[in-house]
This record gives C-alpha cells, sequence and structure tokens, in this order.
C-alpha cells in the first residue's frame, strides 16, 4: 500500500473518532432533560438539534463515509478494516485527555492488546 491509501485509513479512523468524541460532548447537555425515555424523547431530539457538537459528529461521519470508501479502492479490506480498531485507542486516549474520563489498568490492558493486533494484520 502506498502512503496514499495510509493517509484514507488513518483520516478515516480519526473522523469516525472524532465523531464518537463530539457526540459524547454533544450528550453531556442533555442530563438536565432528565432521564432519557419515551417521554423526554421529542425534547433530547430538539435540543441535540440545536447542538454545534451532534452537527460536527454528523458531518465527520460522513466525511469518514467518504474517506473510507476512498481507503477501500486502494487497500484490501482485510487489512484496512482492523485498522478501525485503531479508533478505540484514540477514542479512549482522547476521552482520558478531553473529556475526563479515567483509565483503568484494564483499559490500558486492552489498548496494548488491540495495537498488538493491529501490528499483526
Amino acid at each position: 500500500m502506498n502512503w496514499l491509501t495510509w493517509v484514507f485509513i488513518l483520516s478515516g479512523v480519526g473522523l469516525n473518532a472524532a465523531a464518537q468524541l463530539l457526540l459524547k460532548s454533544a450528550t453531556r447537555s442533555l442530563s438536565s432533560l432528565g432521564p432519557f425515555g419515551m417521554d423526554t424523547l421529542p425534547s433530547y431530539l430538539m435540543a441535540l438539534l440545536r447542538n454545534a457538537p451532534f452537527w460536527g459528529g454528523m458531518i465527520c461521519y460522513a466525511l469518514s463515509v467518504c474517506v473510507w470508501i476512498a481507503a477501500l479502492t486502494k487497500a484490501p479490506v482485510s487489512t484496512a478494516y482492523p485498522m478501525l480498531s485503531l479508533g478505540y485507542v484514540v477514542v479512549t486516549l482522547a476521552a482520558v485527555a478531553w473529556l475526563g474520563e479515567s483509565l483503568t489498568l484494564a483499559k490500558a490492558a486492552g489498548i496494548a492488546l488491540i495495537c498488538a493486533g493491529v501490528v499483526l494484520v
């Protein structure tokens, strides 16, 4: 695979991870609406539609699909698809740094196993 293929693959992973983080950020403002349920669903939806991180996440998802299609035109799916697991690593580390989530020993071990698996592929 050439460098451009790797750019597509890693960009797809990065955009997908960004989408996850933005959507999580969008949900933070929803806690004031009470517990999620069928009765609160309309207010949740309206709050999301007015939420910039929600739309940023949706745009990142759309872009990630486009970039991923480009990657799949250049790389075997058996090589490209396992690279998506790097998103677990990126999201976990970014969630610790940006969202203040904790990194337990079990999570760190899981990240190490994922990285080892990607290297083997």
